[in-house]
This record gives C-alpha cells, sequence and structure tokens, in this order.
C-alpha cells in the first residue's frame, strides 16, 4: 500500500512537470519610459535676428554662435526636459542662393545611410516672402527634423534638430513627433524683420 502511493506521488508529479514543460513563455518586448509631455504653448521670439517667430514655452534659447565663427543670428533651442537642441543658424544670401539651398538638402540627405525615408514637405508663405522645405527624416538618423526658410533674395535660416541620445525610432518617436509639432508652428508664424546691418 505504501509502496502504491509512492509510485502514485511520483506518477503525479512526472506528470504535472511534463504539463508544464509543454508551455513555452514568450519573452516580452522591450518596454520604454512614458513620457508626459506639456501641452503646445507658445510665444514671440524676442532675441535680436533679422526673424522672428513663435518659440514653445517649454523651451529655453541659448546663443548657438561658436566664438571661433563670430556668426550672428544663430541660437539654439533646447528642450531640457527632452533633451534635445533644435540649432537655427542664420547666412545672409549674397548671390549664392542655389549653394545654399544645395548645401540644406546636402546636409539633409547626408542622413540617408541610417534613415528608412526622407520626405520633403514644401512650405510656401507668400504674403509673408517666406518660402521653404521641412525633411522628415526617418530611422535611426542623427537628426530626425530639418529644415531652410527663405525670402529667395537676402535672408537664408536653416534648422535642424538633434537629441542627447543614441538615435532610436522606436524611443524616440513620441518625442520626434511632439517637437515636430513645435517646428511646423516655428515654420507656420515665421516672418522677415527689417534686414539689420551684419
Amino acid at each position: 500500500m505504501k509502496r502504491e502511493i509512492v509510485l502514485l506521488a511520483m506518477f503525479t508529479m512526472a506528470i504535472i512537470f511534463m504539463a508544464g514543460c509543454k508551455q513555452h513563455g514568450t519573452p516580452k518586448p522591450r518596454g520604454y519610459y512614458r513620457i508626459a509631455f506639456p501641452e503646445h504653448d507658445y510665444k514671440p521670439f524676442n532675441k535680436k535676428s533679422p526673424y522672428t517667430f513663435d518659440l514653445p514655452v517649454y523651451t529655453e534659447v541659448g546663443d548657438g554662435a561658436q566664438p571661433q565663427t563670430r556668426e550672428k543670428y544663430w541660437y539654439n533651442i533646447n528642450y531640457p526636459n527632452l533633451n534635445g537642441i533644435l540649432h537655427i543658424s542664420y547666412k545672409a544670401v549674397d548671390n549664392n542662393l542655389n549653394e545654399m539651398l544645395e548645401d540644406s538638402r546636402k546636409l539633409a540627405y547626408k542622413h540617408s545611410v541610417k534613415a528608412d525615408a526622407i520626405a520633403e514637405r514644401l512650405f510656401i508663405s507668400a504674403d509673408k516672402n517666406v518660402y521653404g522645405t521641412l525633411f522628415d527624416i526617418k530611422g535611426d538618423a542623427a537628426s530626425p527634423v530639418q529644415f531652410y526658410l527663405t525670402d529667395s533674395v537676402r535672408n537664408f535660416v536653416r534648422g535642424s534638430l538633434y537629441f542627447n541620445s543614441v538615435p532610436n525610432k522606436d524611443s524616440l518617436a513620441p518625442v520626434i513627433d511632439f517637437v515636430k509639432t513645435d517646428i511646423v508652428h516655428l515654420m507656420e508664424t515665421f516672418e522677415w524683420k527689417e534686414m539689420p546691418k551684419l
């Protein structure tokens, strides 16, 4: 009787063990931190420059000119809570608009090595004399959004977005979409001031 109980217990344990081995676990996908974005809200860009636009209230503006270049009207729009920065550079057009346009295109397409696709979105505001292109760079590119704006005669502004992190399209996608909304708003509210002397 005792032997039968032991055999029955061993048989039961073997069935439970084999039944437990038939189920295979599925690995969980990698998770990312949830980011709480602020509401999109804007204020006027009030720095000395030949241009103006609406600036997100949750950003900080820093001087973008490097001491060795001494370029005027270059600014960095910092997103401290998102670890990102939008570099804004300015150049006066001096019969070299085609060269500036080609340089902007080359700088955007330089990321094609890591990009899945690059979409170009034209921007035209004839009443403000503002024309440009937004480069939406998909994939693991270092700079996922770039743009330029010009009046086609005297002024040229270029912008490029960077994050202080390893490019990862999956984890950065919501942040890029959030900042891209700000960049589109910047382009839509962009205006030229009277051209100052350089």
